[in-house]
């Protein structure tokens, strides 16, 4: 089996998924924008070749990697970069190259547009925010009017992650949104009160779980890009009955086969009208790739298990060879930013937590605004220990 992996080099720890692939015997080709000479020893030897572009948005320069690729070995069964930002080139490529273990560039607006997004979620079966898409002032307060008020959340239609995301809560602050807002097709949505909590899954060539983990995040990355706050999150190794309901729901709808997905769900913090009561679950987005960052190792982490390796045998075998060891604590994670001072420096934080910590660095730039500059991660025995450790790590002086 041939597999093509985009971008295996970013994060640094996605040298783990092509490790796993050689494990089971594909072979592995990587193309990407690293030197070959700046690639970890581990990711070297993980690949069986790798073919360096100068840019990876020039899409006629990784369609000639592709074609060297599939001339030197033959078909090519999968290609994937399991990242958000390649998405759509991913599916363009599977397309021109008739790869047909994902999706292609028919099926790929499900995935990625927000407003889209809807449609599946209501076959689910999933409640979700009221949404409408952004042209001009008028219609958004139109939307207001039906919705009744502030406030709002206007965000990129197809954007990644939080950037560029506003919350709207005046007229004032409407009109300036529309006067400098980017030039990319926005969709509105109405706020809702909740906690955020993901759903995340590998999933096999029947929509059926191999794999499943609850990870829960803060209310608004939005306001900790915008207003520069520390990052904190935590994830578990249980996941709720409700929310495995529905998570399993929408990857049938979608039609999720063969993927590593990160689908978000807001915990509903008090009754809202149409949706559901305090502590129900509704559908905020799907991301069709592995949760951002580390979290993929923090999975490991909290469940004592190799996710890695799960997705491998998805790819493989299309079955989990992973025992589950039905673990019972989470894995935390708390970061840090460069313009704020902190009360407890890094070697104190390294002494108190040194039986816990399981990573800790300094971040790559590209994540710094949502992220922080850098982050600590450690085990935690339950939420209390795990708000301890979040507390210890960013009081700042």
């Amino acid at each position: 089996m041939n597999f093509i992996f985009i971008s295996p080099q970013f994060p640094h720890t996605y040298w783990n998924f092509c490790a796993r692939l050689k494990k089971n015997g594909i072979n592995v080709l990587g193309i990407g924008d690293t030197p070959y000479d700046q690639l970890s020893q581990e990711l070297r030897n993980s690949l069986t070749e790798y073919y360096r572009v100068n840019d990876m948005e020039n899409y006629d320069e990784m369609f000639r990697a592709v074609a060297f690729f599939s001339y030197k070995y033959g078909r090519i069964d999968w290609l994937e970069s399991n990242n958000e930002y390649w998405l759509e080139q991913d599916a363009r490529l599977r397309t021109d190259f008739n790869i047909t273990t994902g999706v292609n560039t028919k099926g790929i607006s499900k995935y990625k547009s927000k407003y889209e997004m809807k449609k599946y979620y209501a076959k689910a079966g999933v409640p979700t925010a009221r949404i409408s898409k952004v042209t001009d002032l008028k219609k958004a307060k139109a939307f207001l009017e039906e919705i009744g008020g502030y406030p709002i959340i206007a965000k990129p239609e197809c954007g990644v992650g939080a950037a560029h995301t506003y919350k709207i809560t005046k007229d004032a602050e409407l009109e300036e949104f529309f006067a400098t807002r980017p030039d990319v097709a926005y969709v509105m949505e109405e706020f809702i009160e909740g906690d955020i909590v993901s759903y995340d899954v590998i999933t096999d060539n029947r929509c059926e779980p191999l794999f499943e983990s609850m990870t829960c995040w803060p209310p608004s990355i939005a306001d900790i890009v915008n207003n520069k706050l520390d990052l904190d999150y935590y994830t578990a190794a249980t996941v709720p009955e409700e929310l495995r309901t529905l998570g399993r729901a929408t990857v049938k709808a979608f039609d999720v086969k063969s993927r590593f997905v990160h689908l978000e769900f807001f915990c509903l913090r008090k009754n809202k009208k149409g949706l559901g009561k305090k502590g129900d679950f509704v559908g905020l987005e799907v991301n069709m790739r592995p949760a951002g960052g580390y979290t993929p190792d923090m999975m490991n982490w909290a469940h004592a298990t190799d996710v890695y390796q799960i997705w491998a045998d998805m790819v493989a075998f299309n079955e989990r060879r992973v025992p589950d060891l039905n673990m019972d604590h989470c894995c935390v994670y708390a970061s840090r930013r460069d313009c704020y001072q902190y009360k407890h420096s890094w070697d104190e934080v390294m002494e108190k937590y040194r039986d816990k910590i399981v990573m800790a660095e300094r971040l790559p730039a590209l994540w710094y605004d949502a992220m922080g500059n850098y982050m600590f991660t450690a085990h935690a025995d339950d939420d209390a220990a795990a708000e301890e450790f979040i507390a210890f790590v960013e009081e700042r002086a």
